[in-house]
């Protein structure tokens, strides 16, 4: 192979299964931020996000050799951390219940790690917009706008039918347009803020990077 042309996602993750931790390290290296970004609108305490992050590589290296291939790494790895997120959730309750994914929102425990420093107005919006819908749905717009991941990408990381996908998102926009109608302060920055959603949500990609960046070692 040759050496200039930079290893898949796959191509590390087998070399990594096959005994070679240099490139498992690699691989995790590629995906720290990534993951640390899925958590960082769904989690209210630091230490928390860090150790769901931490999570999430412990059990893709205890697991090791559980991907055969088929779709992409990516998301193996976001499915991965979905489960860990369910399962965080189910040890968090509300008003004497567990919350439910499928209704609840994140909102409902309290502001975010990013959504406090947030660096302008569209990206506060946003943020807790995308925290005022059910859990499930913030899930695959942060996954659609933040990773960029296809509906079939989606589907894997979540275990639901591509179709499926495709509807929770038509689903998941227009209540992130009602939200982001109701939270705003004057309709102009709901406007400007559903009207610019893909160039608000890369900038915002890139602040949670800066905020919510984890390292695993």
């Amino acid at each position: 192979m040759n050496p200039d042309v930079p290893r898949t996602d796959e191509q590390l993750y087998h070399a990594w299964a096959l005994g070679d931790r240099a490139e498992g390290s690699r691989l995790v290296d590629r995906f720290v931020r990534p993951i640390a970004r899925f958590f960082a609108n769904k989690v209210t305490d630091g230490p928390d996000a860090e150790d769901l992050v931490g999570e999430t590589f412990e059990i893709c290296a205890r697991k090791l050799g559980d991907f055969a291939g088929e779709g992409s790494f990516r998301s193996y790895l976001f499915g991965i951390a979905h489960n860990v997120l369910r399962n965080y959730l189910r040890r968090k309750r509300r008003h004497g219940r567990e919350i439910d994914p499928e209704t609840d929102s994140i909102a409902m425990l309290g502001p975010s790690l990013v959504t406090a420093v947030a660096s302008k107005r569209e990206h506060t919006l946003l943020l807790r917009a995308l925290r005022a819908v059910p859990i499930e749905l913030q899930v695959v717009l942060e996954l659609a706008h933040f990773e960029q991941m296809s509906r079939t990408e989606i589907a894997a990381a979540i275990g639901l039918p591509a179709g499926t996908v495709a509807s929770r998102l038509r689903r998941a926009n227009e209540l992130l347009e009602k939200k982001l109608a109701e939270l705003a302060e004057h309709p102009d920055l709901a406007h400007s803020t559903i009207h610019g959603l893909n160039d608000w949500a890369a900038e915002l990609r890139l602040h949670i990077d800066a905020s919510a960046a984890t390292p695993i070692r």
